[in-house]
């Protein structure tokens, strides 16, 4: 088993019962095994800020996958719950991110890890860093990351 890390976000319907259930078909999939699940934040949107709100979270998860399959996983997982991809950054009823997985750098068209955004995004690493926060990327902990990052608006839902 590798230990691998994803984010989760919602910002359309009902977004926390979207979390809910994002994490319950994660947990379905044959080879992956949900560790720990932060709490869900209440984050500004990134990005494309003309959106309401989003509720992020972070997963740590068991698995067997690879971490292209793992990818392959959580797209499946999006199309189940509904997920439809109109625009870059734009709203959306889930969105499943693969953040780190063990020891694995990858660079490809389909997949980068760790995640190219991740230590930029304080509406990532502060879900992450309440299930990981002596998770090493890039030669630092995600807590010592965040702590130079804003983290306006960000709360627990």
């Amino acid at each position: 088993m590798t230990r691998a890390y994803l984010g989760l976000g919602s910002n359309l319907g009902d977004k926390a019962a979207m979390l809910d259930r994002a994490v319950t078909e994660l947990g379905a999939v044959p080879g992956v095994s949900v560790a720990a699940r932060s709490r869900d934040y209440r984050t500004p949107p990134w990005g494309d800020t003309d959106q309401d709100f989003f509720l992020n979270g972070a997963l740590a998860v068991d698995t067997t996958l690879s971490p292209h399959a793992l990818l392959e996983a959580c797209l499946a997982v999006e199309t189940r719950l509904g997920r439809v991809r109109e625009r870059r950054w734009g709203p959306r009823l889930i969105d499943i991110d693969v953040l780190h997985v063990a020891d694995a750098v990858v660079e490809d068209e389909r997949l980068v890890l760790p995640h190219r955004f991740l230590r930029e995004r304080a509406f990532v690493l502060v879900p992450l860093a309440e299930i990981a926060p002596d998770l090493v990327l890039g030669g630092e902990t995600v807590g010592a990351i965040l702590a130079r990052l804003d983290r306006t608006g960000i709360v627990p839902a």
